[in-house]
């Protein structure tokens, strides 16, 4: 009854806590999918392991083929005909099972490229949020796709999209501050060409009235 007690002053003191800042909610999990820099390299993980996939596959049905063989000829083979080919059979399940283990275990290559496939966009990703938790006075911002059950949630508390536009937007200043370069700078070479076909004119012009006097 005391432990009851103290954990009801607890969540009292929690809500109380949470109710006094505003919260939101992201789901990462979305906005990373929709990041044509981390699908690109998704994509590229998830070839890598179709071809490591077939791989093993391929090596499987050699695996198959020698063993379905062996016993079929196993009352052929003595002595060390018979070890030599056992041996052969059992060095290649052995070096199925090790890669197996070495690509797709827990602390093979997939997993692992799989957890460093999100590390570069995690500053982009935290920055962007911490810009709309600011903007939008937020408190507390829970992340749905980081094993958290979120059974129901108004559309206003969910700032996923807010975050992902901010990633995806456009800044624009710089395609304008360069083509406002590109167009002085065009500018400046027509008047410099004008200056030139000018001075260029009035120089003939002078060298012609010098022959005139001349002659």
């Amino acid at each position: 009854m005391k432990q009851f007690k103290i954990l009801s002053v607890f969540l009292l003191f929690a809500t109380g806590m949470l109710s006094a800042q505003k919260m939101g909610v992201v789901d990462t999990n979305y906005i990373l999918s929709k990041l044509p820099q981390y699908k690109d390299a998704e994509d590229r993980l998830n070839a890598q392991i179709t071809a490591w996939q077939t791989e093993i596959q391929t090596l499987q049905t050699d695996y198959d083929n020698k063993k379905s063989t062996l016993e079929n000829e196993r009352v052929l083979l003595v002595g060390d005909q018979l070890k030599q080919r056992e041996k052969e059979v059992a060095d290649l399940d052995k070096k199925i099972k090790t890669m197996v283990n070495n690509r797709f275990g827990a602390m093979g290559e997939m997993n692992n490229a799989r957890s460093n496939l999100t590390k570069p966009f995690q500053d982009q990703i935290w920055n962007a949020i911490r810009t709309v938790a600011d903007k939008n006075t937020l408190g507390i911002v829970l992340d749905k796709s980081n094993n958290i059950s979120v059974i129901f949630l108004e559309k206003r508390y969910d700032y996923t999209d807010k975050v992902l536009d901010l990633l995806l937007k456009n800044p624009g200043n710089k395609n304008s501050d360069t083509s406002r370069k590109s167009n002085v700078s065009s500018d400046e070479s027509k008047k410099e060409r004008t200056r030139s076909v000018k001075e260029n004119g009035a120089l003939r012009s002078n060298e012609k009235q010098s022959r005139k006097k001349m002659n």
